[in-house]
């Protein structure tokens, strides 16, 4: 297969995972049933894709409504009746909080003939930073920038991030008691447990106070005093807990999960069987070290090129993770790329796309990159050291000399990460 067409067709597979997941059409199904309640509609949310999901709300569902959700920089949406706010992702700021803050007012002293429509996707934790009483906002910052570099996965962030707020692990749902709860999720993280998309506001924690101090622990994090002193009080009981499976505060509540990972991976599956591709789907929810997984998709990438036949395809998704030791631009995306190119070593006849679905790969506003048979050979012919800059965590300086980042813009969805590698003779 000619590089240009390599290149167009993992483009293309990546445009169909995004295309099934945008708010407009995932949602439109889920609106068009809606029935107005006898009450108000008051819509809130928070995500990367919460002003998109407002958006289409706000465009197909006639019937009178009121809210605010807020979003990443850069995410927004014009909309008439729902207010949109603009914060930061994935350190929160004081304007995330404040939306949080207003967010939560928003849902109190509200009857039982009212609704909450809670859009929600992934970026929710972050945005919806609501410090517990005695925690600052500096805190939290202090806290997530530790986790972001430890290596912790999604379920062990959002397990800490959830026992630090006022909003996270079901409290936002409580709150809103006595009126209506629904739920509208874009999963973004592997299994589509709503209890870790967005760390859960509407729904009901399986974890606690003790869970975050291990997590603390595992990773051999020190967090500020405050933050101590308030899990260990959780822990010894001196602090409410979230709300846990089971309590009758949260049976007025409804979720729906409108877009999944797994959906995605479908759509561009059936992209590259229609250009007679044979499809291998590892799944939706693959874990662990992003250039590990890297390095294994290689070594299956170059067994199957030997076997020869019909081009393959392999497609996966879910959450890698990256323990930061170098200075680089990394991603987890553009980390596991750059495994797995400097483990296939050239070899013709492979080809690789890594992106994150929201458009934002780590800290950088790049969704990942492609490589080719030639990516090894032509940075060093530039006079770089691939693996030396995979040491360091520089991913994206990597592919951004080459000219191989993928630049989406804001996608204004969130279905986690998507992996596609293409072997074709």
């Amino acid at each position: 297969m000619k590089d240009a067409d390599a290149r167009a067709l993992l483009r293309a597979m990546f445009d169909a995972a995004l295309d099934v997941a945008r708010p407009e059409t995932c949602l439109a199904p889920f609106i068009a049933k809606l029935q107005p309640p006898k009450g108000r509609t008051i819509v809130i949310g928070a995500g990367k894709a919460s002003a998109a999901m407002a958006k289409a709300v706000e465009d197909q569902w006639p019937h009178p409504l009121e809210g605010l959700v807020v979003t990443r920089y850069g995410y927004g949406e014009s909309c008439k009746r729902i207010e949109i706010v603009e914060a930061s992702h994935p350190v929160p700021d004081a304007k995330g909080r404040e939306a949080a803050r207003r967010i939560l007012e928003r849902v109190q002293g509200l009857g039982a003939d009212d609704r909450v429509l809670c859009l929600i996707s992934g970026g929710a934790s972050a945005l919806l930073s609501l410090p517990s009483p005695g925690l600052t906002l500096e805190d939290k910052q202090e806290v997530n920038r530790a986790l972001l570099k430890s290596g912790a996965n999604i379920v062990e962030m959002n397990t800490v991030r959830k026992h630090l707020s006022m909003i996270k692990g079901g409290r936002l749902a409580i709150a809103a008691q006595p009126a209506q709860v629904l739920s509208w999720l874009i999963s973004d993280v592997p299994n589509d447990d709503p209890g870790v998309i967005g760390s859960g506001p509407t729904v009901a924690d399986k974890t606690s106070f003790a869970d975050a101090l291990a997590v603390l622990a595992k990773y051999r994090l020190d967090p500020p005093a405050s933050v101590l002193a308030h899990l260990k009080a959780g822990a010894a009981g001196k602090v409410d807990e979230t709300p846990k499976p089971g309590d009758p505060r949260l049976t007025n509540v409804e979720t729906i999960m409108v877009a999944t990972p797994k959906r995605s991976l479908e759509a561009a599956a059936t992209v590259a069987r229609q250009h007679g591709c044979e499809v291998i789907m590892l799944g939706d929810n693959l874990e662990g070290e992003a250039r590990e997984l890297g390095a294994a998709h290689a070594k299956q990438a170059v067994d199957l090129l030997k076997r020869g036949g019909k081009p393959v395809v392999i497609l996966s998704g879910g959450e890698t993770t990256v323990t930061v030791r170098g200075k680089g631009r990394g991603g987890r995306n553009v980390e596991y790329l750059m495994a797995e190119a400097i483990a296939v070593s050239g070899t013709p006849g492979i080809w690789g796309l890594a992106a994150d679905t929201d458009g934002v790969d780590g800290a950088e506003d790049i969704a990942g990159a492609i490589f080719a048979p030639d990516t090894l050979a032509r940075a060093r012919a530039k006079g770089h050291d691939p693996q030396a800059m995979l040491d360091d965590n520089d991913g994206h300086g990597f592919f951004g000399l080459l000219g191989d980042s993928l630049v989406t813009g804001p996608t204004r969805t969130n279905v986690n990460d998507f992996r596609v590698t293409l072997i074709a003779p």
